[in-house]
């Protein structure tokens, strides 16, 4: 049986997301738990920590069809995608942005089980971010290096917030993406709310590797969108083209190396716990540099070892780390170890705290960017460092 099934099977009220070692490729479904009526209010507004960067940041939400291809999970349909797009701001402009809707929170926490004893969906939906809507770009900074994140399978976009804003503030452009379809539910234009219709198709046909190949043609579409002769974005004008990354959780991060290998202009890709379920090409990633960074192994079930990073590290024919973070699970790369703490939600799975799971995630990503898509020191990555007792440099 696929180890993903299984684990959603044993984890069906276990807590929010799976449990994980290094390459757990997707957030699973945990059952039909109910949001609890009577969970109570928090004391205090649910928020994300700030980003460590010296720009503020502003934030624009895209909606994008292909029309020229359809859903692979709905054929009827044209693929779909929603897009956060941040970039470095001037400071105090714009209003703030929602984390997300109260419909999407409500669908999230029917989904994951224990965190709907501890939140509402109106408090989840109510967490302070740090981007601001409608605010101004930084102008006079030339133009940015260009990230793309992709989540987990069935969660969304704003999952990966603390990173995106983080990188944001360090001077990048970042494309955070929902995939129709692909999320335990997401609002597209017209207030419709999608849910994960891949789902009923993914886990009774193993068939993961589509997750990861439909996300690779997203991204060229995206690219092809943001780039092109005629942008969709209002702001592109500060996207450098030339120097483009990918990070992704989970099946996002699988989706990376996917990317990767079907479009040239990715230039660098970080996978945050993702099992690859697609082999990669013999041709290797073009000598492009590729991170991975893994949950705790030990926290991985013996019956559910995954060799998959194994498999595709000859591939990887560039610059490659395989880091993995002691006491983090297959959660703490995400928002939700942080927004647990605060909102006093046991989180076993990953017994790193949610600030210290967030300190060492943004750490890492963006140094890698800075280091191959900016051209900038990175030695937190050159070995083990008494700073982060917890990164253990598997290979390099």
């Amino acid at each position: 049986m696929n180890k993903i099934i299984r684990m959603a099977a044993a984890t069906a009220t276990a807590g929010i997301l799976l449990a994980a070692g290094p390459a757990t490729a997707a957030a699973a479904p945990t059952g039909a738990a109910a949001v609890r009526a009577d969970a109570p209010a928090a004391a205090a507004r649910l928020e994300l920590p700030r980003p460590t960067g010296p720009f503020a940041v502003g934030r624009d939400t895209l909606h994008l069809v292909d029309g020229a291809r359809k859903d692979p999970w709905v054929p009827a349909a044209d693929r779909e995608l929603m897009v956060s797009l941040y970039y470095p701001a001037v400071a105090h402009t714009g209003s703030p942005a929602p984390y997300m809707s109260a419909a999407e929170a409500r669908a999230l926490l029917t989904d994951r089980g224990d965190l709907a004893t501890y939140a509402t969906p109106e408090q989840l939906a109510a967490v302070r971010a740090h981007a601001r809507e409608g605010a101004l770009p930084r102008a006079g900074q030339g133009r940015y290096p260009l990230i793309v994140l992709s989540p987990g399978f069935t969660l969304p976009r704003s999952s990966l917030t603390v990173l995106a804003e983080d990188l944001t503030s360090r001077g990048y452009v970042v494309a955070a993406l929902d995939h129709a379809y692909e999320s335990d539910g997401t609002t597209f234009s017209g207030g419709r709310l999608l849910g994960c219709t891949a789902c009923e198709q993914v886990f009774p046909d193993h068939a993961l590797s589509r997750v990861s190949d439909a996300r690779a043609r997203d991204v060229t579409f995206l690219l092809d969108r943001l780039t092109g002769d005629r942008p969709a974005w209002r702001h592109s004008r500060l996207i450098d083209a030339r120097h483009i990354g990918m990070a992704g959780h989970s099946i996002g991060g699988a989706s990376a190396a996917a990317a990767m290998a079907a479009d040239p202009r990715v230039g660098a890709g970080v996978n945050l716990d993702g099992t690859f379920f697609a082999t990669l090409p013999e041709a290797g990633l073009g000598k492009r540099p590729f991170l991975l960074l893994g949950g705790d192994p030990a926290l991985l079930p013996p019956d559910l070892e995954d060799t998959s990073w194994a498999d595709a590290w000859p591939r990887m024919d560039g610059w490659k780390r395989w880091l993995t973070v002691t006491g983090m699970g297959h959660p703490g790369f995400t928002d939700w170890p942080v927004l647990s703490d605060q909102a006093g939600a046991p989180h076993p799975q990953t017994p790193l705290s949610g600030t210290r799971s967030q300190q060492i995630t943004r750490a890492y990503t963006g140094d890698f960017f800075d280091r191959h898509l900016k051209g900038l020191p990175a030695p937190r990555l050159d070995g083990p460092t008494a700073a982060d007792p917890e990164v253990v440099f598997q290979r390099s």
